[in-house]
């Protein structure tokens, strides 16, 4: 395999996720009590980091925005992570990829600890060797900025290694991440993001199932 370091990005990757995300979101609307957006579309706030969601989809002030930030982690935790479902095929790629000579996390905007439950609930722990994701303030909530942290949490060095990085993911957050990186880029297309946000980004390939995605680590 050409790669040695693989960079999963949770929702909309490996985690089927957007209903916990939504009534998680949801809740925190109605108890700032500013106006519900319209949530059909997943694009906007599966994939972008949590504050952002806050300040750009739901229009808050930066003040606000954090008090946003916090009923969601509270009502997520209690409730809105136990909705998490791994994709069909997600599970079988994984534990076939442990038997190959790489090193694999999760790579995820999402604040750490959450997403390390989430693992846990979806019974697919075992199949990473880290868990990166931002901080409770927000920081290390970009992939540009995740990317150098998860390489050197799986052993590696961005610098030294970057030809044998590969950061997979479903959304124009992940493929800029890689961009900015100067890592290969694989798109998934099952996941919530739209196509035409990851190709202006460059994306090396595109799987449409977790079968083709194995074919495309190893191609």
């Amino acid at each position: 395999m050409k790669y040695r370091y693989l960079l999963f990005d949770l929702d909309g990757t490996v985690s089927e996720s957007a209903a916990g995300i939504r009534a998680s979101l949801e809740h925190a609307i109605r108890v700032i009590g500013c106006p519900m957006p319209n949530l059909d579309d997943y694009t906007l706030y599966v994939g972008p980091p949590l504050i952002d969601t806050f300040l750009h989809l739901c229009g808050l002030d930066p003040e606000t925005a954090e008090r946003g930030a916090q009923l969601y982690r509270d009502y997520y935790q209690e409730k809105g992570k136990y909705l998490n479902r791994a994709y069909q095929g997600i599970p079988e790629l994984l534990k076939k990829l442990r038997r190959e000579d790489v090193r694999i996390c999760i790579c995820t905007s999402k604040y750490e600890p959450f997403a390390t439950e989430i693992l846990d609930i979806l019974g697919l722990s075992d199949c990473f060797d880290a868990v990166c994701g931002s901080n409770l303030d927000g920081s290390r909530k970009d992939k540009k900025d995740l990317i150098p942290y998860a390489v050197s949490r799986l052993g590696g060095d961005l610098e030294a290694d970057r030809e044998r990085v590969v950061m997979i993911g479903d959304s124009w957050y992940d493929a800029q991440g890689a961009r900015l990186c100067r890592v290969d880029f694989l798109g998934v297309r099952y996941g919530y993001g739209a196509t035409e946000p990851m190709e202006r980004q460059g994306v090396k390939a595109f799987a449409d199932t977790p079968e083709e995605l194995d074919a495309l680590l190893r191609a």
